[in-house]
């Protein structure tokens, strides 16, 4: 009789702990992994990983899948890329606690915040929950290919104790405070891993109003904190206004200092203060070096970029005068017309809207949209814009993005990277990476389904950080799988996970390294109601393993669903 369930054999072990890579055998047992050597011995099931990478599953802590996790048991697309676990619930927005009469507007905050579409949700949620412990009840019902995990979003909280005051910002009563501290310790008591709220001014209701919470005072946010602390564990998670974070740090580091709670915030390079990062690390080393250690910054792997065509959300004729009568046809109507050269002339030639300060930087800034081409690249150089592109040609900025979306017939890309890359490289990103108080975060899986696609980015850590890298260093593959994995499990208390050595759980990649890739990113309109997302697949994935049993075999599903809700830190 096989003495295992499963052996991984031969392959090369990046165990998540940042120590050089070794050759040895797996074995799991229930779950788990149960022994790690040579000849470990017979399994009903053996992985032959020899020339391959070994490693844990990626855990990935900034997602939006709180509304796809009612339809889609495997998140994708983070779980086409390694990905084992994820949580949800992040900046503020999410759909519990909510009264029946308020389910549509945690839906337009969520398409407004993190541009899902409204159809999608509307379709696919089935509301079976007012709290959050009904919510997670809900979900655990659910079968799931990867575990997950949940927050207390600041939204919703405050619009289910404050109704319309709460939804206009208004002040919170020391009464409000109360309630709103009590539902977030219920929901910490029934397993949700953290608080989390928006106080940024990207989040914004369609009307242009700053979403609950945002304008929230300290008594409250300190009042809510306290929730955590009373519960002995817990993150409270921040998106703040980026220009801004030096300002807001001393609070949040107040939070960390009386709480416990391990406050984590987005650090980013931004074009209006470049050098604001390195303050910010600078504030986060004299916390560390006065002992306070339970404060992060958050960033991306790859600079959050905004992908631009003529079926994304945005691209740079979307609020053009003369685009107005193409805008409105259907993509088998409107692909024909933006190939003829009368319609090109004629948007061309058309006068751009004011869409405010940031749409108008997203919208008019060729120095900072990049075509994507066949094969697309993240760490392009300045001469690759497309204002560079058009001094050596000879044309306007605004016929070579045109020319780049007609690309692929028309399903062409323009990448616009937002947050890290103000000096046109990655020196920003490399630096946060190298922070000891510093992990990666951001990729968004599940949101902005219509302008950024970065759920791929734990396939980039490793294609691009580690093997393919160009115009700069590249990072040992151990410190890259460390980073996704013991980090950021440890970051949520998740310390059964993100390393692989005996009595661990048995989340696990075996991955071809040499053909390991990212897919070009894709419009699908898979979502329920037919809503569209960007999409990016990837190859190089032999097999994802979650509590011992596959879920992936060479990228494909196998059906098994082993996957569960996390209730609070794992020991």
């Amino acid at each position: 009789m096989p003495e295992h369930e499963l052996v991984i054999k031969g392959g090369t072990i990046v165990d998540g702990t940042g120590q050089p890579s070794y050759a040895a055998d797996i074995a799991v047992n229930d779950g788990k992994i149960s022994k790690i050597g040579n000849d470990v011995g017979a399994a009903r099931e053996t992985i032959d990983a020899s020339g391959k990478l070994v490693t844990p599953g990626f855990v990935d802590i900034h997602t939006h899948y709180d509304a796809q996790a009612t339809w889609d048991p495997y998140f994708k697309p983070s779980s086409i890329h390694g990905v084992t676990t994820v949580v949800m619930g992040n900046c503020g927005v999410g759909f519990a606690p909510v009264k029946p009469d308020e389910r549509s507007m945690l839906i337009e905050l969520m398409e407004d915040v993190e541009d899902i579409p409204g159809a999608a949700m509307h379709e696919g949620i089935k509301w079976e929950w007012e709290t959050l412990p009904e919510f997670m009840n809900a979900l655990e019902k659910k079968k799931h290919a990867i575990d997950f995990a949940v927050q207390v979003p600041h939204c919703a909280l405050r619009v289910y104790v404050m109704g319309e005051r709460g939804a206009n910002n208004e002040d919170a009563t020391p009464e409000d405070i109360a309630k709103m501290r009590a539902l977030t310790l219920e929901g910490m008591q029934a397993g949700a891993l953290g608080f989390s709220t928006s106080r940024t001014d990207l989040h914004n209701t369609k009307a242009g109003d700053p979403i609950p919470g945002t304008l929230a005072a300290q008594d409250e946010l300190f009042g809510i904190a306290s929730a955590l602390k009373e519960h002995g564990s817990g993150v409270f998670q921040i998106a703040e206004t980026h220009r801004e974070m030096d300002q807001h740090f001393e609070w949040m580091k107040n939070i960390a200092q009386e709480t416990g709670a391990m406050v984590t915030f987005n650090l980013q390079q931004i074009d209006e203060r470049p050098d604001l990062y390195e303050r910010l690390m600078e504030l986060l080393d004299e916390a560390r070096a006065a002992g306070i250690r339970n404060i992060r910054g958050q960033h991306s792997g790859r600079p959050v970029g905004i992908l631009m065509g003529w079926r994304a959300t945005v691209h740079p004729f979307v609020a053009y005068d003369s685009f107005a009568e193409f805008s409105r046809l259907p993509w088998d109507e409107l692909l024909p017309r933006l190939k003829e050269p009368e319609a090109k002339r004629r948007i061309l030639e058309g006068t751009n809207a004011d869409l405010g300060t940031f749409g108008n930087f997203v919208t008019n800034s060729f120095h900072k949209m990049y075509p994507m081409g066949e094969k697309e690249n993240y760490e392009p150089a300045a001469s690759e814009s497309a204002q560079a592109l058009a001094e050596q040609s000879g044309k306007s900025p605004q016929e070579v993005v045109y020319d780049a979306m007609m690309a692929r017939n028309g399903e062409g890309l323009l990448y616009f990277p937002l947050f890290g890359y103000s000096s046109n490289d990655f020196t920003a990103i490399e630096a946060s990476l190298r922070h000891p108080q510093v992990g990666i975060s951001l990729a968004d899986g599940g949101a902005h389904c219509g302008s950024i696609c970065d759920a791929g980015t734990p396939t980039f850590m490793l294609t691009h950080w580690a093997r393919d890298r160009t115009r700069g260093d590249k990072l040992p593959i151990e410190d890259i799988i460390r980073i996704q994995t013991k980090d950021t499990a440890e970051q949520y208390g998740l310390n059964d996970r993100g390393v692989l050595e005996v009595g661990k759980k048995a989340d696990i990649n075996v991955i071809d390294f040499e053909k390991l890739n990212s897919l070009p990113p894709e419009v699908r309109f898979d979502l329920p109601a037919g809503g569209r997302r960007l999409y990016q697949g990837a190859v190089g994935y032999d097999a994802t393993i979650v509590s011992g049993q596959i879920v992936f075999r060479d990228g494909i599903e196998t059906g098994v669903m082993p996957g569960r809700l996390i209730r609070g830190p794992q020991s």
